[in-house]
């Protein structure tokens, strides 16, 4: 049977078994197909496994359900590169309109991304996430480790840090309109942000901006961490200028209740391309964290915009 790349629910499970290190059965597919748009019952999983199995990309491991091949691998990475244009973002957006984190009681959801490493590794990933707390690199002052979670696979634990899109749902949910604009690169020098060295925009790209910045090495956050001076990841998000003062209270509530944002605000700030419309907000992102510990060396696995979760399960440092 030959494959047809323009069948999106195929396309969707090769992606999601990809992004996973076991085998994956039918029903949790099942459940990670739904958060993503497509409410399929476990035996039309099935159906579309074996379709996926007899094309050879897919193959069973006993019962615990099915995991990608080579061609797998490859097809998941190249089929429909041009309709994964605008998916980060609108990941985010979902995630962003969840999160309901009220700063004044302390109380709701905030969003998350979910990184895992091997269990030895453990504390040396912790003490480079506490570095970038320490230096005020960081989006939010705490994580979570977990170790019970069925994503994360045997022998390896699980980091929980708060994504930056938490506050875009804060701002929404205050009735600001806010547009994810950019992600990018911010030299530091003696500890002081002076402007970016790249951007990349949310909604042209196929993957994250910050991810290709750590794994294309163009980051030195471990080093800055320690001496002040270096490139760290930020994103750039746009507000009505008339908003501006609203937006400065609400950080001031999110800053009681352990959110390190804004950078700065305004038109036109460090070398951002003015608009007179439009006042931007630069605010560091909790990926400085996972950029620090993989530049150290550690083995660390990311799925940016995971879910959400109660805020009450942090506890600030």
């Amino acid at each position: 049977m030959s494959f047809v790349r323009s069948e999106r629910k195929c396309i969707e499970i090769l992606r999601i078994l990809k992004d996973y290190q076991e085998p994956v059965g039918a029903k949790r597919l099942s459940e990670l197909m739904a958060a993503r748009g497509f409410v399929l019952t476990d035996r039309a999983v099935q159906y579309y496994l074996s379709y996926l199995d007899e094309a050879g990309f897919t193959k069973k491991i006993g019962n615990r359900g099915r995991v990608l091949t080579k061609n797998g691998i490859a097809e998941s990475e190249n089929a429909l590169v041009d309709e994964r244009v605008g998916f980060v973002i609108s990941k985010l957006e979902k995630l962003a309109f969840r999160s309901n984190f009220d700063p004044e009681t302390c109380t709701g959801n905030v969003a998350y991304n979910l990184s895992f490493v091997p269990e030895e590794e453990e504390e040396g990933v912790a003490k480079a996430f506490d570095d970038v707390i320490g230096a005020d690199y960081g989006f939010f002052t705490s994580y979570k480790i977990i170790d019970s979670d069925p994503r994360i696979p045997k022998g390896h634990v699980g980091f929980i840090t708060v994504c930056s899109v938490t506050m875009d749902g804060i701002l929404q949910k205050n009735g600001i309109p806010v547009h994810m604009a950019f992600g990018g690169t911010m030299k530091i020098r003696d500890k002081i942000p002076v402007g970016f060295t790249e951007l990349i925009g949310y909604r042209g790209t196929t993957v994250d901006p910050l991810i290709l910045f750590i794994n294309s090495g163009m980051t030195s956050i471990s080093e800055t961490t320690k001496s002040g001076n270096g490139i760290m990841l930020a994103n750039i998000r746009e507000i009505p200028e008339s908003s501006e003062d609203s937006v400065m209270s609400i950080a001031s509530s999110m800053q009681k209740a352990g959110f390190r944002f804004p950078v700065t605000t305004g038109c036109g700030v460090m070398n951002i391309r003015p608009d007179s419309y439009r006042t931007s907000i630069v605010a560091y992102t909790g990926m400085n964290l996972i950029g620090c510990g993989i530049e150290r060396g550690y083995n660390i696995k990311t799925e940016i915009g995971a879910g959400n979760i109660p805020y009450s399960k942090f506890e600030l440092k």
